[in-house]
């Protein structure tokens, strides 16, 4: 996104710039399950990060507990915050104030989002199409009924399975039956929607 271009050209030198992308594709909504914000937050504490840049500031927490946390800590360090909307000093009341409502905006977005996903999965169940991946051995048919796997391979697999059951007497038996075996397994959804693995 040239966000590491864009420190330097505001005059930040290129071996000062920090590229913290660990949570890229993860969901802001849970803080304590994103590497990269523990990163950034860790920065801004020890006074190392002059300015945190990002596409939207606002997304860098979907939590507002944890966004104002972010946005206080950076007011103690006087670490500014930036994004394609402007340059936020959070010494500055107004720009406080900014944030915390784009904060707040988010983490609404959110809401929203979760709320349509739910009410889609609830229409779908209404017209009996709701479907879930199913456990390894059953698949949909045609008429979107659950069956066993007519393939001959995963048939064998689990066959396997409750082989090595019997035959150990435990979970632990099973597992390290198959312990370097590959398990074959159908991907639900997307482009590879029950193709083999």
């Amino acid at each position: 996104y040239g966000l590491a271009d864009e420190a330097v050209r505001l005059g930040w030198a290129r071996s000062n710039v920090a590229v913290i992308d660990a949570d890229l594709g993860a969901s802001g909504r849970f803080g304590a399950d994103r590497e990269g914000f523990r990163q950034v937050v860790a920065k801004v504490c020890l006074g190392e990060a002059g300015a945190i840049f990002g596409l939207e500031v606002s997304r860098l927490a979907r939590s507002s507990a944890d966004f104002a946390r972010l946005l206080e800590l950076a007011r103690l360090t006087d670490t500014l915050l930036i994004d394609g909307d402007g340059i936020y000093d959070l010494a500055d009341i107004n720009d406080r104030l900014l944030l915390g409502l784009k904060g707040q905006m988010s983490e609404a977005e959110l809401h929203i989002l979760a709320c349509r996903m739910h009410g889609a999965k609830k229409a779908a169940a209404a017209r009996g199409e709701l479907r879930f991946p199913l456990p390894v051995g059953y698949v949909y048919d045609d008429e979107g009924l659950c069956v066993l796997d007519p393939d001959a391979q995963v048939q064998a697999a689990i066959a396997d399975v409750f082989a090595a059951f019997k035959a150990g007497g435990s979970a632990y038996a099973v597992v390290s039956a198959f312990v370097g075996r590959p398990f074959p397994l159908r991907a639900f959804g997307g482009t590879w929607a029950g193709q083999m693995r």
